[in-house]
């Protein structure tokens, strides 16, 4: 299927530019407009992993948009920069989510895109985003996590209406089962509907073609595992589609 991209330009109140990158399927339009699905990318920024992400995403039918959530275009290959970048988004997560809000509303006012039917797709540190966009009850349907960061802003309680899906690799050292476990029980708390799909031989990034090239890099323990990796996206796109259609 062909597709056509653009830039998506949000501003916050303060002027800062969110810089997200929209793939769009070429038959959406607004007489016919495609399920639309969010995806919050690794620490890095909306470099080309996550681009390539919604770009396979129009390609299935979807309306795709990568998050900036750091602001003004904000990419890195260099682990130090992205965990500064994390870390101060993340020392005021109101702020990060009022990011993720505006993007979605923008998102959600093109003309091909189905704003009523929406889901949402993070990486790692992506995970953590999209997770809490749900447990601020944003209007997601269904999110699809892959070797996710769980750690909650606040705990899911009954506003979490989303079904959750959870791509995690056995042998990620960055994100221990423990925290898993922990995630499912915060969701069988909240009765949330999820499923949790567990990869034995995946590190951390497990999904990223440039894992093991980064791990090199930065001496950080990331790898990409190609069985896993296509495994799981076959499952998110059949969770999409029994979620959004």
């Amino acid at each position: 299927m062909s597709i056509k991209t653009f830039e998506l330009i949000s501003t916050t109140d303060n002027g800062t530019k969110l810089v997200s990158y929209v793939a769009l399927p070429e038959g959406a339009s607004e007489e016919n407009p495609a399920a639309g699905i969010l995806v919050a990318p690794e620490w890095w920024g909306v470099v080309d992993h996550p681009k390539s992400v919604v770009e396979r995403l129009a390609e299935a039918g979807y309306a795709a948009v990568a998050m900036d959530v750091y602001g003004e275009g904000k990419l890195t290959t260099d682990a130090a920069q992205a965990n500064m970048w994390m870390e101060q988004v993340l020392a005021d997560q109101d702020i990060l989510m009022a990011r993720c809000r505006l993007i979605l509303n923008d998102f959600s006012d093109q003309l091909a895109v189905n704003g009523d039917n929406l889901g949402a797709i993070g990486y790692c540190f992506g995970g953590k985003v999209v997770l809490d966009m749900a447990r601020d009850a944003m209007p997601i349907k269904a999110v699809a996590t892959f070797h996710g960061n769980p750690s909650p802003k606040q705990p899911a309680d009954q506003n979490f209406t989303a079904k959750v899906l959870v791509a995690h690799g056995r042998a990620d050292s960055m994100v221990p089962m423990e925290a898993i476990e922990g995630l499912q029980s915060e969701l069988d708390a909240a009765d949330v509907d999820y499923t949790i799909d567990v990869y034995d031989n995946a590190k951390h990034g497990f999904t990223n073609p440039h894992a093991d090239e980064r791990a090199a890099k930065n001496d950080v323990d990331l790898g990409y595992n190609e069985a896993a990796a296509n495994q799981s996206w076959e499952n998110m796109l059949e969770f999409m589609k029994a979620n959004l259609g």
